[in-house]
């Protein structure tokens, strides 16, 4: 799998990464090796997670992981810290130096590790003032916890505020990226192409829409079908969606490939984006993921993709 830099840093990734959102929902532990094994096989490096994830399974799942079906120097680990999970499941914003490091040592002592190679800070806190913010990060590097920081759901401004205010540099901002969710483009890739700092797009299939599982109904077993999380599936089926699927799917057609690689390369490729990180379900999925990067898109199946979801 190739690599690229993150932002001005000399950090590298590969241009496919793994997500483990679902993993302890929807992915047990053994399917969770079977992806992290396979995906290193293919050359596949960067790995995301967070406490957040599924109240903290997700991380303690890769954390039974390191050693013994990857060497943890194989991998570069991107972590984040900023969303403290109350003992109910509740998700609150809290980005004070107290959370925050407490969050990243916790994370370090469950992953078995002495420093995470990525530290993203996971949502904009208005109640915590940007020096203490910016402070935390900083002394995270000095300290040795991790090598580099960058941001997570960042509005552009947002991300200029931080990048003036820490000594460190923001090397990377991550957020949703898709044929159907573009929305980064406006402000938040232009003011990270200025700071230096590299895109990890997150939700590169829309939550699987541009697969194009849902052009003929929603199947059972999808996240369309799930009562919790529905809500964001279907607030993106919408007609111009099903107008980007329909030029997806012919293309895909015509390339001999899948919907999905068509999707994933059209982002993976874009200005400015450092890794495109999905999460799948199962081995089934992550083979189709790890074949989308074999997939070159030709310029002018790109700039169709372009104008219909533009």
């Amino acid at each position: 799998m190739k690599q690229r830099t993150v932002g001005n840093s000399g950090l590298r990734v590969s241009r496919i990464g793994l997500g483990t959102l679902t993993w302890g929902r929807e992915t047990d532990g053994d399917e969770a090796a079977a992806q992290l094994s396979a995906f290193a096989e293919a050359g596949g490096n960067f790995v995301d997670t967070s406490p957040a994830y599924t109240n903290g399974t997700a991380q303690r799942i890769l954390a039974e992981l390191l050693g013994d079906v990857v060497p943890r120097d194989q991998l570069v680990i991107g972590g984040s810290s900023g969303i403290d999970v109350s003992s109910e499941g509740i998700h609150r914003i809290d980005s004070s130096r107290r959370i925050l490091l407490r969050q990243l040592d916790s994370t370090l002592a469950e992953l078995g590790t002495d420093h995470l190679d990525i530290w993203h800070m996971a949502a904009w806190d208005d109640q915590t003032p940007i020096d203490e913010v910016a402070a935390t990060l900083d002394y995270a590097v000095t300290s040795g916890r991790t090598r580099y920081v960058g941001v997570t759901g960042f509005a552009g401004w947002q991300l200029a505020t931080l990048a003036g205010a820490v000594s460190t540099t923001l090397i990377s901002a991550q957020n949703s990226y898709s044929l159907l969710d573009r929305s980064a483009e406006y402000e938040l890739v232009p003011s990270a192409r200025h700071h230096g700092a590299g895109l990890f797009a997150q939700a590169p299939l829309a939550g699987g829409i541009l697969t194009g599982k849902y052009r003929s109904g929603t199947p059972a077993d999808s996240r369309g079908a799930d009562e919790q999380r529905s809500d964001d599936i279907h607030e993106l089926l919408t007609d111009r969606a099903s107008r980007v699927v329909e030029s997806v799917v012919t293309a895909a057609d015509g390339l001999g490939t899948s919907p999905l690689a068509v999707a994933l390369a059209w982002v993976r490729d874009r200005p400015g984006v450092c890794t495109a990180v999905v999460g799948a379900r199962d081995s089934a999925q992550l083979t189709g993921v790890l074949a989308a990067e074999e997939l070159e898109l030709p310029r002018a199946i790109a700039a169709a993709l372009d104008d219909v979801s533009a």
